[in-house]
């Protein structure tokens, strides 16, 4: 099962990634949770399976290294929804960091498999992403910059959880007599 996650992960990512809609902001930094209970067919928080949150948090990292921007991992609500992320790009982005290491009942599968396969990995409280990709109804809104934007992927479900994602855009001010680019 663990391939399949992996794979669906990509093909999810990818085609997040590849979304054409003008005036979309190019993905610097991207947002990931996920439930990996739900992808095993299970109840959010009842079910953590560590191996399919490894498979996600990989297929997570690979695309961001291969594309060039960086990803932040929400952990749970026992965490208060805090991110992984590597230290440089939190700090390059001024994210205060918290000290906390998730673990798979504090944080979840996902966000506990991304600290350990990170090479300097923090958790700060929040950010704000261009993208973000959403596993298992965990919730990301709250981690996207304004205006989220969302994206119709080409698979619906990794696993057995059903997924949501988003780009976001620049806000339209101005009113009727504004002009955009």
């Amino acid at each position: 099962m663990t391939e399949t996650i992996y794979s669906d992960a990509r093909r999810a990512i990818d085609g997040l990634l590849n979304a054409e809609r003008a005036g979309l902001n190019p993905v610097r930094l991207m947002v990931v949770g996920g439930s990996s209970s739900e992808m095993a067919g299970g109840v959010i928080g009842h079910n953590s399976t560590y191996e399919l949150g490894e498979a996600l948090a990989q297929a997570a990292l690979d695309a961001a290294r291969e594309g060039g921007f960086d990803v932040a991992f929400q952990c749970c609500e026992h965490l208060n929804r805090a991110l992984v992320m590597e230290r440089d790009a939190a700090e390059a982005r001024g994210y205060e960091i918290v000290c906390v290491v998730p673990q798979p009942k504090a944080g979840g599968s996902l966000a506990t498999a991304a600290w350990r396969a990170m090479r300097d990995p923090v958790c700060v409280m929040s950010v704000s992403a261009d993208a973000g990709l959403d596993v298992g109804l965990t919730l990301i809104g709250m981690h996207l910059r304004r205006v989220a934007v969302p994206v119709r992927l080409p698979v619906d479900h990794i696993g057995r959880a059903p997924i949501a994602a988003a780009r976001t855009r620049p806000m339209l001010v101005g009113g009727e007599r504004a002009k955009y680019v």
